[in-house]
C-alpha cells in the first residue's frame, strides 16, 4: 500500500530530526561521550531484543524505548549535571536504531518506517520539553531535588505516552485508507481511544522504568543502569508468554471455526471474513479491547451449530432460514462453544445472534448484521448492495440501525466488495 500524506510527514519530520541531530553532533562533538554510549549501547540492545517480535505486539522493543526516554529525561549522573542536549539525544537515539537495523535487516524482521518514525519523534519530544528546561537551570529552580522532581518526570512521561498515543493512531488512520482514495477513512477518535487504553500495559512499564533510570542514574550514575533493565526484562518476558499464548489460542479457535468450511457446510473464508468485519465494526462502536476479541472469537464460531445439521443451508446462508431454525443452531452452536473451554461470554454472543436485535447485546448484534451481510452478498444472492439494503430493511426487528450503518461506513471505507477468500 502506497503511503499516504501523513505518513509520509511523520516519516518525513522524523528523518530530517535524525539527520539534523547526526550533523550537530558531529560537527560540534560528543558531550558526555561515555554516557552516549552506555544509553547508546542499551537502547541497541533493547532493538535487538525485538527479535521473534509477536504479531500485535504494540511495543515489541520495551527496553530500547525505556533507555531513550531515561536518556532524553537525564539531567544528572553520580550527582554532577550533564551537558548533553536535544540533538545529541536523537543523534544516540538515530545512531542506535542504525546499528540495530543490520543484524535486524539480514533475518529480515526489523521495525518498520512507521515504528522508527514514532520512536524518533516521541523521544524528540521528551528531549524538547525537559532538556532546554534543565540546562537553563529552570527546572531544579522550580521542582528542586526532590519529589517534586520525581513528579515532574513522571509528568512529561505522560505527556509523552499521550504524543505517542496521538502519532500512533494518526499513522493507523493513515494505514486504513490508501493513497489517492476518494473513501472515508476510519475515524480517529476510536484508534486513539484503543491506544490510550493500551497505555496501561507494557507501556505504562516503559514510562516508568524510563523514569526510574533517569532518576537512578542521576544518583547512583551508570552502574544504576544493568540493575534498573532487569524489572523490564522480567516484564516483556511475562508479556510475551501471555502474548504467544494469547496467539496459540486464537489460532486454536480459528482452526475449530474452519471446521464448518472443511465439513462443506460454510462457504471458504466466511468466518474469517464475518470476524474481520465484526472487529472492524466493534472498533467503530467504541468497543474495549477485551470486549473486541469476545467478539472477533464469537465471530470465528458463529456458524459451528451448523455441524449439527443433517443437510447442509445452500451456502452456508443461515440469514434466510426461518426465525426459530436460526434460534436451534444459534443454541446448539452455544452449547458447542461452551464445551470447547472458551470464555462463556462468547457462548453468549454465539447462542444470541439470531435473537431480535432489541434484546442482544451488542456484540451478537453485530454478528447478526455482518454474519447477514455476508450470507446475502454473494454472488448467488444479493449482492454488496443490495444485501445493505436488506440489512437496512430489516432494521425494524432483526438489526439495530446504528450497527447496520456502522457497517456500511467500514465497508465504505474498503469498498463494497466482500473480501476475497483465501
Amino acid at each position: 500500500m502506497t503511503p499516504g500524506p501523513a505518513t509520509l510527514a511523520v516519516r518525513g519530520v522524523a528523518l530530517v530530526l535524525a539527520a539534523a541531530g547526526l550533523g550537530h553532533t558531529l560537527w560540534r562533538g560528543v558531550h558526555d561521550p561515555g554516557h552516549a554510549l552506555a544509553f547508546g549501547a542499551l537502547i541497541t540492545i533493547g532493538e535487538l531484543a525485538r527479535w521473534g517480535a509477536l504479531p500485535g505486539e504494540r511495543e515489541p522493543a520495551p527496553l530500547g524505548a525505556a533507555g531513550a526516554l531515561a536518556y532524553a529525561l537525564l539531567g544528572r549522573s553520580g550527582g554532577q549535571p550533564t551537558s548533553h542536549g536535544v540533538l545529541q539525544v536523537v543523534a544516540v537515539l538515530a545512531a542506535a536504531q542504525l546499528v540495530a537495523s543490520v543484524p535486524q535487516l539480514a533475518r529480515g524482521d526489523g521495525p518498520g518506517a512507521d515504528q522508527v518514525a514514532r520512536r524518533m519523534l516521541t523521544v524528540t519530544f521528551a528531549a524538547v520539553c525537559f532538556q532546554p528546561l534543565y540546562n537553563a537551570g529552570l527546572s531544579e529552580q522550580w521542582f528542586g531535588d526532590g519529589p517534586y522532581y520525581a513528579a515532574f518526570l513522571l509528568l512529561l512521561l505522560g505527556l509523552t505516552a499521550l504524543c505517542d498515543a496521538v502519532l500512533a493512531a494518526l499513522l493507523l488512520r493513515a494505514r486504513t485508507l490508501p493513497r489517492g482514495s476518494r473513501a472515508t477513512p476510519a475515524p480517529y477518535g476510536p484508534l486513539l481511544r484503543d491506544e490510550l487504553r493500551a497505555l496501561t500495559g507494557i507501556g505504562s512499564a516503559v514510562c516508568a522504568t524510563g523514569a526510574v533510570m533517569a532518576l537512578g542514574v542521576a544518583a547512583a550514575g551508570l552502574w544504576a543502569l544493568p540493575v534498573l533493565c532487569v524489572p523490564l526484562l522480567l516484564t516483556q518476558l511475562s508479556y510475551r508468554r501471555f502474548a504467544a499464548v494469547r496467539t496459540t489460542y486464537r489460532q486454536t479457535i480459528a482452526s475449530l471455526a474452519r471446521s464448518t468450511e472443511i465439513a462443506g457446510y460454510t462457504p471458504h473464508g466466511h468466518a474469517r471474513r464475518v470476524a474481520e468485519l465484526c472487529t472492524a465494526v466493534g472498533r467503530e462502536m467504541g468497543l474495549t479491547g477485551p470486549e473486541l476479541i469476545v467478539l472477533e472469537y464469537a465471530a470465528l464460531m458463529h456458524d459451528i451449530g451448523q455441524l449439527s445439521l443433517v443437510d447442509p443451508v445452500p451456502d452456508g446462508a443461515t440469514a434466510l432460514l426461518p426465525a426459530a431454525e436460526q434460534r436451534r443452531i444459534a443454541l446448539l452452536g452455544g452449547a458447542v462453544v461452551r464445551q470447547t473451554g472458551v470464555d462463556a461470554k462468547v457462548a453468549v454472543v454465539v447462542e444470541r445472534q439470531a435473537d431480535p436485535y432489541r434484546e442482544q447485546p451488542l456484540s451478537a448484534r453485530i454478528v447478526r448484521a455482518v454474519n447477514a451481510y455476508d450470507d446475502l452478498s454473494g454472488e448467488s444472492l444479493s449482492g454488496p448492495l443490495g444485501a445493505l439494503e436488506q440489512l437496512r430493511l430489516g432494521t425494524g426487528h432483526d438489526y439495530q440501525p446504528q450497527v447496520v450503518e456502522s457497517l456500511a461506513r467500514v465497508l465504505a471505507r474498503g469498498g463494497l466488495t466482500p473480501v476475497p477468500p483465501g
